[in-house]
């Protein structure tokens, strides 16, 4: 294939992408391991060693690894087992049992912890209704070092289930037809050939979750607080909330130990996933399907009263808050009431300014990304060397912060948007628009995937066509290579946008009166006693998103493979 120069236009697109990822990817990370290892402009380990002195950090430090681990772990083993159940079985009803099992995925951890605590606490309306609460005054059996684990475990169990899903789609079948014709039961086909073949996806998956978990702030936040289970980014929240900017130096060496244990976590596990992996021969096929027998009812059943525990009960329980008047009555006719859906679209301004700003701020970053994501991938799949290296460092640069902690993010950019932009006067700190810019920098991964996936599948001459015919970069990309892969951008967006929408880790210390977003005010409601108003957001936040995924299923059946997670 014949190698090509960039064009002028290609050339001015490579210098915007390349000002845009120093502004928002290197600088900021740059800033935040600047003041944690040289303050004072000088480099020293002196911060860095107080911070590991201090108790504090020291049990935040063991309590966040502690819970990613063993919380990684436990997802590993359900999200495995599903996507075995759902993947190599005769079960039924697969399509819709995928998508149930990934909802919990695209609810917020805040909203998942806040459902929670309303399923099991003495004042659940719901279980009071059904005559099943404790006894009032009884503790709640989540606020403690096994209810962050355990939660922390089913928000993650979707992000394992989607990985192994798609390896063991990924394994040409011919081996498992090949051990079944040599006479193989199919519990040894799973042990001696499918299980080891996925070894690399495990790894992979318990990575994802574990650094998921280290980043988690919602559900430490709402159990581990009233547990004395304090995690890293719980303190830097409290830090920050207590004392302010004047805490910046201090909290920044803890955003750095985050970032680094995060950072060497993911390298860790990526070196043991490469010595893992085995050359497969054949190109992937459908699955072997196992078919149960009499086991089949049983195996079904299993599944679905795993979705109504880990799904039904918690949102049943969660409206069952948002329709009584008083947080702690059982539900019945008689204290049944619309009144905190009422008070939270229509009388609270607040909620309703939350809505807007989400809304604003999460569609600002999902169109942005759409079109970076559009020039990304065009670069990674072009031929010309130069936008390929760039293309790709872009691409890593967004694999870098989307693997580092949200809140690891919120404060790298208050360390480099604190002061007014050079040479304009002009002030992102306590505005909208740094909640927007810092969505860009933690989400263009996702934006990415589903875009690289559809310019994957292009044939390469339509390059050299449209160069020989004289059109332009510019002309190339709106006319060509946007109108292709339009759907794929728009795939990516939307997941952007639900993954910001309801996200709480980053903008938990961005938010300022004025700039709430959804996620912050439900945090705050239930941290202030509303929780009825809490309950009656968090629900009208699950349906925007059960809606908003179902348009993608729908979209992802015009898409290529790749595009929707869960088709």
């Amino acid at each position: 294939m014949r190698t090509l120069r960039p064009s002028g236009g290609e050339t001015i697109a490579l210098a915007a992408l390349l000002l845009l990822a120093a502004a928002l990817f290197v600088l900021p990370l740059w800033r935040l391991f600047a003041l944690g290892v040289a303050p004072d402009g000088a480099l020293t380990l002196e911060p860095l060693l107080s911070a590991l002195e201090a108790r504090s950090t020291q049990r935040a430090l063991w309590n966040s690894v502690e819970s990613a681990t063993f919380s990684a772990a436990i997802a590993t083993l359900l999200g495995t087992l599903l996507a075995l159940l759902v993947g190599l079985t005769d079960i039924r009803g697969k399509a819709i049992l995928v998508f149930l099992i990934l909802v919990p995925m695209m609810i917020p951890p805040h909203v998942t912890a806040i459902s929670w605590i309303q399923a099991l606490g003495p004042s659940s309306p719901l279980l009071r209704s059904l005559g099943l609460a404790p006894e009032i005054g009884t503790t709640h059996p989540l606020y403690s070092r096994e209810g962050v684990i355990l939660l922390l475990s089913l928000q993650h169990t979707p992000l394992v289930f989607l990985v192994v899903r798609a390896a063991l789609r990924a394994q040409p079948r011919e081996l498992s037809d090949a051990a079944r014709i040599a006479g193989a039961s199919p519990w040894r086909v799973l042990t001696r050939v499918v299980l080891p073949l996925l070894f690399p996806a495990l790894v992979a998956a318990y990575a994802l979750a574990f650094v998921s978990a280290i980043g988690n702030f919602g559900i430490p936040a709402l159990l581990g607080i009233p547990g004395r289970y304090t995690t890293l980014p719980v303190l830097v929240w409290q830090r920050m909330a207590s004392f302010g900017v004047g805490m910046l130096t201090g909290v920044a060496v803890i955003a750095m130990i985050m970032a680094a244990v995060a950072i060497v976590a993911t390298v860790g596990l990526g070196l043991l996933q490469r010595l893992g992996r085995a050359a497969l021969i054949g190109p992937p096929r459908p699955p072997l399907t196992i078919r149960l027998g009499r086991a089949r009812p049983f195996a079904e059943a299993g599944l679905w009263l795993f979705i109504a525990a880990v799904l039904v009960l918690p949102l049943a329980s969660l409206l069952a808050t948002a329709l009584v008047r008083t947080y702690g009555l059982p539900l019945n006719l008689d204290t049944l009431t619309f009144d905190n859906f009422a008070e939270i679209l229509v009388r609270q301004q607040v909620t309703v300014r939350a809505f807007l700003n989400s809304t604003l701020a999460a569609g600002i970053a999902a169109v942005a990304l759409g079109a970076i994501a559009i020039v990304v991938s065009h670069m990674i799949s072009g031929t010309a060397p130069a936008s390929r290296t760039v293309g790709r460092i872009v691409e890593r640069l967004g694999d870098v912060t989307y693997a580092v902690p949200g809140i690891v993010l919120s404060i790298a950019f208050i360390l480099t948007f604190i002061r007014p932009l050079p040479f304009t006067g002009v002030s992102l700190y306590n505005t909208l628009a740094i909640i927007a810019l810092a969505y860009v920098t933690a989400f263009l991964a996702i934006a990415v995937k589903p875009v690289a996936a559809a310019f994957a599948q292009l044939d390469p001459s339509l390059e050299d066509a449209a160069r020989v015919a004289g059109a332009g970069y510019g002309r190339r990309m709106r006319r060509i290579f946007a109108p292709l892969v339009a759907p794929a951008a728009a795939s990516g967006a939307i997941l952007v946008f639900l993954t910001a929408y309801n996200e709480i880790t980053v903008s938990a210390l961005l938010w300022s009166p004025g700039n709430e977003t959804i996620g912050t005010t439900i945090f705050n409601y239930e941290d202030g006693g509303s929780t009825n108003l809490a309950a009656a957001m968090s629900a009208v936040t699950v349906a925007i998103t059960v809606l908003l995924m179902i348009l993608l299923d729908r979209m992802g059946r015009r898409l290529p493979p790749g595009c929707v997670p869960w088709r």
